[in-house]
């Protein structure tokens, strides 16, 4: 509890303050369990997309195999040799809870969307691995992004739940016993003084009696 003087200024000063801090501790909790909301959401799409993105990779990764030993290594390695389009994506941020997250659009399907040789030599299981693999892309993107999300809501998390805490168990509680010993103070320095008041009403009703008398 810190020290103040016990004057009534200081008092509704204390007041104010306190009145504020809990004003901030609601505003911090609503934040706080929206925040918590907003991360399980996050949480379920993180986990629904890893699975996604497992099963699509382990089949490309499979069609691909398939593919290797149907073509074999040299004619499969010529079938690619071409260079990947690139992907059109654009990245920005967008403010969620007053985080500046990332966001990752993709323009459209790649430039040169589709196999990136003739079909005439290749096999099925290429086709298969190489559009899988586009599938693929959109996915891992979303993918990262919604991880990144989850580390920075953990990480504001636990920053509002300090700026709680610090709140509800040290600054309001340091407040109410401020007020309480100010409170008191005055309420003792009133009682003083009505007791002086009364002893002087008393000494002044003596001194008009000492005077009538003499």
């Amino acid at each position: 509890m810190a020290r103040v003087n016990p004057t009534r200024m200081e008092l509704t000063r204390m007041k104010k303050r306190l009145s504020t801090a809990a004003r901030g501790h609601k505003l911090l909790k609503d934040k706080q369990d929206e925040m918590a909301r907003r991360f399980l959401y996050y949480i379920r799409r993180n986990r629904a997309l890893r699975q996604e993105v497992e099963a699509l990779l382990s089949g490309a990764m499979s069609a691909a195999a398939l593919a290797g030993a149907e073509m074999g290594e040299d004619a499969l390695a010529e079938a690619l040799f071409l260079p990947a389009a690139a992907v059109p994506a654009q990245f920005s941020t967008e403010n969620l809870m007053n985080l500046e997250v990332p966001s990752i659009t993709l323009e459209g399907r790649q430039a040169g969307a589709g196999l990136p040789y003739g079909p005439a030599f290749s096999s099925e299981h290429l086709d298969r691995a190489v559009l899988g693999m586009e599938t693929l892309m959109p996915k891992l993107l979303e993918l990262a992004q919604c991880e990144k999300i989850c580390d920075m809501l953990a990480d504001e998390m636990e920053r509002t739940r300090r700026r709680v805490n610090a709140l509800e168990y040290v600054m309001i509680p340091d407040l109410k016993k401020t007020i309480k010993s100010i409170t008191m103070k005055l309420e003792d320095n009133e009682r003083g003084n009505l007791t002086r008041l009364m002893k002087v009403k008393d000494m002044m009703v003596q001194a008009a009696r000492a005077e009538i008398g003499g």
